[in-house]
């Protein structure tokens, strides 16, 4: 799983993300998966896709993942009474804006990637959209 390797504080505020991203276009594959909306993605989530996206492609070509989980997320216990400080660290979450490029592939036809990418796309939690490299062309 995706985690940092240390932070500064073990626990942190709860994070919301406001407006679009400014940067998103493709920066090394051909194509990507794009965020339509803002949410969190836990670690596991963008492990669950990264793991379709490479099955699907059967290990060809190559995947770029541009989030990563830095956001310590806490939980308190089930049936436990309010009060009595924060709960304890219950996962890793990373930010998106709508617009964030997530993730990246080159090396494969377009439309293994696309298949590729859909199949990473539905273990995420918000809206996608498959872009290629073309669509930038200004």
């Amino acid at each position: 799983m995706l985690s940092p390797k240390r932070t500064k504080y073990r626990k942190s505020f709860k994070l919301k993300p406001k407006g679009n991203m400014v940067y998103n276009d493709l920066h090394f594959g051909a194509y990507g998966l794009k965020a339509l909306e803002s949410g969190r993605i836990t670690n596991k989530q963008i492990e669950a896709a990264r793991r379709a996206i490479t099955r699907k492609m059967s290990r060809e070509g190559r995947v770029w993942i541009h989030l990563f989980p830095h956001i310590p997320v806490t939980s308190k216990p089930t049936e436990v009474r309010m009060g009595k400080g924060k709960g304890s660290l219950s996962y890793w979450a990373a930010l998106t804006k709508p617009g964030k490029i997530l993730f990246e592939v080159d090396g494969v036809s377009m439309e293994l990637a696309k298949q590729a990418l859909s199949y990473g796309a539905g273990k995420l939690p918000l809206r996608t959209k498959f872009i290629k490299k073309t669509d930038y062309v200004i």
